[in-house]
């Protein structure tokens, strides 16, 4: 039987909607995937936005954001900026290597990032505006596409737009991305300042589903277990993808738990989770994956979240976040599961 949530009408050939992992800054690396794949992956990694004027300047610490392992068939490089040459420009650099696509941030509401015309900021400026800039990306594509004979799908992620948004001004900025040949859209459906407050309106994402049958739309905001994916997917059944972001951080395995939630014939009961060694397994990937100037913030990043699973997850959280050099990191992981051995395995 297939879930209650599938809709028999439904475009889609397979019940199983695709897995995404959300573009997060600080936790979207290399290290971050590897911890995911270890436990099966999902079907498509964005990267943590990627500046386009500093893709394009080429600092000493780019070459850690352009690290594509360790599926680098299943990257999707999200690029984020205010103006559209350099856009387009990193984008036609970034088609040139492996991955599914580009992704445009039209959706991050971070006010360090809107404020600056980047992220939300897209959906706000007059339309033509954003439309000159959607269309030098394309053709930035194209014009890779004619050299190499290889395509690489232009997708954006957005939001519903201003608080004071209206189902015109957002359907208009949507047509505008259907005619100039995005591929596909990942919805959070949320305004520029509602943030986490009560549910995402996923109804948004099925309208566009309905209106757009070319276009892949993936599902974005508070899907944190199999409950709340298969509530997204009832209010959404023609949707194509759900994307994850947090709840990834919190759990690496919730990928392959939903898996076996959607499958038809779902395997044995899953194996417990050793998470002291999931734990330190992630703080030698970053050790391994990224430059020392980054470890501190990637690993405060990780822990802040993966933290809260636990019995005593303030206090985890707490050491975790004051830790003075990786080493110490280490150790703390181990106190923390030496005095709560409960917890190791979840």
């Amino acid at each position: 039987m297939p879930p209650p949530w599938w809709n028999s009408s439904s475009r889609k050939s397979k019940l199983m909607p695709k897995l995404l992992c959300a573009p997060m800054a600080t936790l979207s690396h290399e290290a971050f995937r590897r911890t995911i794949e270890k436990f099966g992956g999902c079907d498509e990694y964005f990267t943590e936005m990627i500046n386009a004027p500093s893709l394009l300047n080429m600092g000493p610490f780019e070459k850690y954001y352009l690290m594509d392992g360790p599926v680098p068939e299943k990257i999707v490089w999200q690029l984020t900026g205010s103006s559209s040459s350099p856009l387009a420009k990193a984008a036609s650099l970034l088609s040139l290597k492996n991955g599914i696509g580009i992704d445009l941030n039209m959706g991050c509401s971070a006010p360090q990032i809107y404020k600056t015309g980047a992220g939300i900021a897209w959906m706000l400026k007059p339309l033509d505006e954003t439309r000159e800039m959607v269309r030098a990306v394309k053709d930035a594509l194209n014009e890779t596409e004619v050299k190499t004979g290889i395509h690489k799908r232009l997708s954006v992620k957005c939001r519903l737009g201003n608080d004071d948004f209206t189902d015109e001004s957002f359907f208009s900025f949507t047509d505008m991305l259907f005619e100039e040949g995005v591929e596909a859209v990942t919805l959070h459906p949320r305004t520029l300042k509602e943030k986490l407050r009560g549910w995402p309106r996923w109804e948004y994402a099925e309208k566009l589903s309905l209106r757009y049958p070319g276009m892949k739309i993936n599902v974005n905001g508070e899907i944190t277990d199999a409950k709340s994916a298969k509530k997204a997917m009832e209010k959404a059944p023609h949707a194509d993808g759900l994307m994850i972001g947090r709840m990834a951080a919190q759990k690496p395995w919730i990928f392959s738990t939903l898996k076996q939630e959607f499958s038809e014939s779902p395997e044995d009961e899953r194996k417990p989770v050793d998470a002291e060694q999931v734990a330190l397994d992630y703080i030698d990937l970053v050790e391994e994956f990224q430059p020392p100037e980054f470890h501190r913030t990637r690993l405060q990043r990780f822990f802040s979240y993966y933290c809260k699973t636990f019995t005593f997850g303030h206090y985890f959280q707490t050491q975790m976040l004051n830790y003075h050099s990786v080493e110490e990191c280490r150790e703390k992981v181990r106190d923390y599961f030496a005095k709560v051995p409960d917890d190791r395995f979840q």
